[in-house]
């Protein structure tokens, strides 16, 4: 297993950055990587930071403005080759299906609820790992 796994975090809120990282921890989970963060608060960002490669999983903020995170998982769906795994982060849970249409692998919802969200991203992690396997 690799020794670490970049997560990139588009949100325009730092504060909800942070969450995520308190979240996260070290490593969400004993069977996966320790973690290493790279934040963006602007769309030009992760598309910059998904050009330059080496990111395994996105986490992207539904909520962000003026660019949400919904749309952007669908653009970097149709523009990035071998896009990442995305975990979206949802406003309320009636938007699942709103992330379905995003075509995000998996949502949760804000406040970011640390067991929920280090699952749910363990998990897309795990995913990573067995298809670059």
């Amino acid at each position: 297993m690799q020794a670490t796994a970049t997560v990139l975090v588009y949100s325009d809120n730092s504060g909800t950055r942070e969450q995520v990282r308190l979240a996260t921890g070290r490593r969400p989970a004993p069977d996966v990587p320790v973690v290493e963060f790279v934040e963006c608060a602007t769309l030009p960002a992760v598309l910059k930071e998904l050009e330059r490669g080496g990111i395994d999983v996105c986490v992207l903020d539904g909520e962000s403005s003026p660019v949400g995170g919904m749309g952007v998982c669908r653009q970097i769906k149709d523009e990035i080759f071998a896009c990442p795994p995305v975990l979206l982060l949802i406003g309320r849970p009636q938007d699942a299906w709103l992330a379905t249409w995003s075509r995000a692998e998996a949502a949760v919802t804000l406040p970011v609820e640390p067991v929920e969200f280090a699952s749910a991203l363990a998990s897309l992690l795990r995913q990573k790992h067995a298809l670059s396997v």
